[in-house]
């Protein structure tokens, strides 16, 4: 069984323009308004694709049934929990060429208990995803004593979370993260190829089963096991890649196999998210297509 959880769900709103221009008017040629947040994203790659899981989406009472017809629209049965406020919006900039410009808002603010709530439905036989920004009103010390809670009922629990400082992450010692390459320069400073092999090797000696540091288009490492891989994919032009690291852990979580290819299915479900506009998820299809051609290596230091 494996479970989402999307604490802080977005709007996920999408103005693709010829160009863009700082400080002056951008006339939006197409726009989409999809339902977002990272666990939503994972639960919708993993349902595009046959896998069964469980969505559990916290969504603030003031527009929480737009939302909710969204979720229906988007294949998703969920479980919905409501909080006084509102579900906020992201708006990303997709230019014909050059990079994304993304705008967040702030959301809805809630208390802490609804993580008890949460945690009574919650079947800890399986894996939990705990991906996305918290809430108001949830601090990062709530979110380890519940993550500690599903770990020591069992659960195998997936953190990928801006909101989860590292330290809490070495000391939860989750069964999977996936810092991309800019986290763990927040957390590191600037690093080398060879640096990155040596830290995801150092946390997976700690105590965390599985780590796995997206590169974007250049792939990603996975230290699992005392070993090292890296995965590499062929090159394409995104059309988004809002939702891509996303898709990547749904891959991993979806493929139930030895790590390598655990690795390799990961890379091909993000490569082929940034082939759909919008935050829409991977294609069978083209995730077949590019996990054939998908090269996973072993490294030793």
């Amino acid at each position: 069984m494996i479970t989402t959880l999307t604490l802080s769900p977005a709007f996920d709103v999408h103005a693709c323009i010829q160009s863009f221009c700082a400080g002056r008017e951008n006339l939006a040629e197409t726009v989409t308004r999809d339902v977002g947040g990272k666990g939503i994203n994972i639960s919708r790659a993993l349902t595009e694709n046959g896998i069964p899981n469980t969505p559990i989406v916290l969504v603030g009472k003031e527009n929480g049934a737009d939302f909710a017809c969204g979720l229906t629209s988007a294949g998703l049965s969920c479980r919905i929990f409501e909080c006084e406020g509102r579900i906020r919006e992201n708006i990303t900039i997709h230019p014909s060429e050059g990079e994304e410009t993304r705008l967040s808002f702030k959301g809805f603010s809630c208390s802490p208990a609804i993580l008890d709530e949460i945690e009574a439905c919650i079947d800890p036989n399986g894996i939990v995803t705990f991906t996305g920004s918290l809430p108001g009103g949830i601090s990062s010390a709530n979110a380890e004593v519940f993550l500690n809670k599903l770990k020591n009922k069992g659960a195998k629990v997936v953190i990928d979370s801006k909101s989860i400082p590292l330290e809490m992450l070495r000391r939860i010692r989750p069964w999977l993260i996936k810092p991309n390459a800019e986290e763990c320069e927040a957390y590191f400073g600037k690093m080398t190829a060879q640096q990155l092999y040596r830290i995801a090797a150092e946390l997976n000696a700690e105590g965390i089963a599985n780590v796995m540091i997206s590169l974007g288009g250049d792939g990603a490492i996975l230290a699992a096991e005392g070993k090292l891989f890296r995965a590499r994919v062929q090159r394409i032009k995104p059309f988004s890649t809002i939702g891509a690291g996303d898709s990547t852990i749904a891959g991993f979580i979806a493929a139930e196999t030895s790590p390598a290819e655990s690795l390799r299915r990961a890379v091909a479900y993000g490569t082929a998210a940034c082939l759909r506009e919008g935050t829409n998820p991977p294609l069978p299809a083209d995730i077949e297509r590019i996990y054939r051609t998908a090269e996973v290596e072993e490294i030793h230091l």
